[in-house]
């Protein structure tokens, strides 16, 4: 999280972190092909990735929070 972070404040001294975003991109694939992602790991992600969010942008920025 803490390297995310470091990499959105750097890209926010070229463009204004309200115009910035998050995303997961990829990474859930469990087929044949991709990843063996367990249903507990996608959860996990998307977890750390509202956390790093939120540690950016603030609670306010979010939507209200998963259960």
């Amino acid at each position: 999280m803490d390297e995310v972070v470091s990499r959105i404040r750097e890209a926010s001294r070229f463009v204004p972190l309200e115009r910035l975003a998050l995303s997961p991109q990829c990474g859930f694939s469990n087929s044949v092909m991709g990843n063996a992602v367990t249903p507990t790991d996608q959860e996990r992600k998307l977890r750390l990735v509202v956390e790093t969010a939120r540690r950016v942008w603030g609670e306010e920025a979010l939507l209200p929070d998963i259960p």
